[in-house]
């Protein structure tokens, strides 16, 4: 059955995230991977849900948790690794890590670790598509912060007015790196924000897979006939905002408020759902999991296989 096909699917999508940033976490100390990491581990279902709706030639700009988007749009895991190691087969070639992922033939635009950076952009694509008509969707990936910065109001402001073909995602997990959302802005639903520019939105549980995908699904055809969306995903990081370890322990956030989001975990909600809907079985699950866990090692090997950037290469691509 189709529905059957979409959700193993999706199913596949969020374990291969889940297992690549584990793998990472797991070899970070190893000290070979070049660069800072943000993981998104305990947030996949949002990457996966969004852009398993999205066409090949859709287009998607993230910021600098950006590892789950860009593999659920498609990116090549081995140039993703090879990046984050610094190496030369890298996607851009090792010069921007793991905050600079992209893969324009997948339709993974760019990624701008600085904070709401990535938004103007994507609705600077999308006003492109509308003058060429070409019925291209963009998606911009942003965090509950991004709305406390003007480049959102101004973006989504002029996205209503010209009428553009853009989604804007907002991954809700609450902090801006040690921050509470309770502690920087106002009692008020998120949503409330993009009404005030008269987007069209809607705010799902960012950890159901079903719920997110029906959204998205929604949006990406909606912004498709030129009415900017804004979805509203609430979710939750399991490790610190940047780097591989947890840190429950340092006073920003409880133990007990990790351990409610993570019985909420969209990966293992989505294996029960499957498994008691008959789609999917431990075995075959197992299975699928030691598939996956061999790419990833394999990419892996790939990376570190990778010869490093040559020096006389260093000035490709600057152009000021």
């Amino acid at each position: 059955m189709a529905e059957n096909d979409y959700r193993l699917r999706c199913m596949r999508q969020m374990l291969r995230i889940r297992l690549v940033e584990e793998t990472i976490a797991e070899r970070y100390s190893e000290q070979e991977m070049r660069c800072p990491v943000h993981l998104s581990v305990g947030q996949e279902g949002t990457a996966v849900g969004v852009c398993d709706v999205l066409r090949s030639e859709d287009r998607v700009f993230s910021s600098h948790r950006s590892h789950a988007h860009y593999l659920a749009k498609g990116g090549n895991l081995n140039a993703m690794m090879a990046e984050i190691y610094g190496k030369r087969d890298g996607c851009i070639g090792g010069r921007g890590g793991s905050m600079h992922l992209m893969d324009p033939d997948a339709g993974m635009m760019a990624s701008i670790p600085i904070v709401a950076s990535s938004i103007p952009l994507a609705t600077g694509t999308a006003l492109s598509d509308k003058f060429d008509d070409n019925g291209k969707v963009t998606v911009s990936f942003l965090g509950d912060a991004c709305l406390e910065e003007g480049v959102f109001h101004e973006s989504a402001n002029f996205a209503r007015l010209r009428g553009l073909p853009v989604v804007y995602v907002c991954e809700n997990n609450l902090y801006s790196v040690y921050t509470n959302l309770a502690d920087r802005q106002p009692e008020r639903p998120l949503t409330d924000v993009a009404k005030a520019h008269a987007l069209e939105s809607r705010h799902v549980d960012g950890n159901d897979l079903d719920a997110v995908r029906e959204a998205a699904s929604w949006a990406v055809e909606t912004a498709r006939t030129g009415t900017p969306t804004f979805l509203l995903l609430d979710t939750y990081r399991w490790r610190e905002h940047c780097g591989p370890n947890y840190d429950n322990h340092i006073g920003y956030r409880t133990e007990e408020e990790f351990q409610t989001w993570r019985v909420r975990d969209p990966l293992e909600r989505y294996r029960k759902q499957l498994e008691e809907a008959g789609i999917l079985s431990a075995g075959s699950y197992a299975e699928l999991e030691r598939t996956l866990q061999a790419e990833v090692d394999a990419a892996f090997t790939f990376a570190i296989n990778s010869p490093l950037p040559e020096p006389n290469e260093a000035r490709a691509h600057v152009y000021a």
